[in-house]
């Protein structure tokens, strides 16, 4: 299957250090060798790379390395094809406007059989059952919030709603930021850590690198880290419970369970 990569910052942080292991796994150390994807957020502006060639041999992925991007959400991706051709209009993450903001959108599992029926405005480009998740989420959060992006106490309970909808058709690991909040959900598997002072050194599991961020960073500095499986083997990384879906800000993972749907969500339907 895909592997996941997500952060969220209070400051904006370059994601290199990382990404040089995550991207390992794109052919050299797994066999995520079915193309790639990496979003940026910068200010209301998204900066996004894709490349069907796998993530260990791209020229663009050399690029993404090499060049210290700063931003408070990223979202990348490594793909193993399951539906849909080796192409670049199947590779993750997909990007869509809603409420005048880009959504980010990445997915690892697998939705045998899903082909949910017309929802609306969003309509697929390739051929993943990825995409057609991603359309009918927004699809969804569009039809229920017609006048605008609502407050996160009532965004929060839609997207729990519709993610529980959609793991219930098969494996729905995914990561979603419109550059101000930033969600992620566990069908089977992911995990995140914090980094926070006081700030130690690092090791890569997909390659012998280790970064000290002690020199790195400020006091007042906060990353998390969001992944389908731990990058570094001298930290420790917290699985995220199956079922669950948190919120991301500043570093800080936030859990909303409290909150309930207060209306009439209408989840879509799915062809049996």
């Amino acid at each position: 299957m895909c592997q996941l990569l997500g952060m969220n910052c209070n400051t904006p942080t370059d994601i290199c250090f990382s990404f040089e292991g995550f991207s390992a796994r794109g052919g050299k150390t797994d066999e995520h060798r079915d193309g790639w994807g990496i979003a940026f957020f910068e200010g209301v502006g998204c900066r996004i790379f894709l490349d069907e060639k796998s993530s260990f041999t791209s020229p663009v992925a050399d690029l993404v390395r090499s060049y210290p991007i700063k931003s408070t959400h990223v979202i990348a991706h490594i793909r193993k094809a399951t539906f849909g051709a080796v192409a670049l209009e199947n590779c993750h993450p997909f990007q869509r406007e809603l409420w005048g903001r880009y959504w980010i959108f990445a997915h690892n599992g697998d939705l045998p059989d899903f082909y949910p029926e017309n929802a609306g405005f969003y309509t697929p480009v390739g051929q993943t059952d990825s995409e057609r998740a991603f359309c009918l989420l927004l699809n969804t959060l569009r039809q229920t919030f017609p006048d605008g992006k609502p407050p996160l106490e009532a965004l929060y309970p839609v997207l729990q709603a519709v993610t529980q909808a959609i793991a219930a058709k098969g494996s729905f690991n995914c990561l979603l930021s419109d550059g101000e909040h930033f969600f992620a959900y566990c069908s089977t598997r992911l995990c995140y850590i914090v980094r926070q002072a006081p700030f130690a050194a690092a090791h890569l599991i997909d390659a012998d690198l280790t970064v000290d961020f002690q020199e790195l960073t400020t006091p007042r500095d906060r990353v998390a880290l969001i992944t389908t499986a731990p990058l570094t083997d001298n930290e420790v990384w917290t699985t995220i419970e199956a079922g669950e879906l948190l919120v991301f800000h500043d570093g800080l993972p936030l859990r909303l369970r409290g909150f309930k749907c207060l209306v009439g969500l209408n989840v879509f339907a799915v062809n049996p």
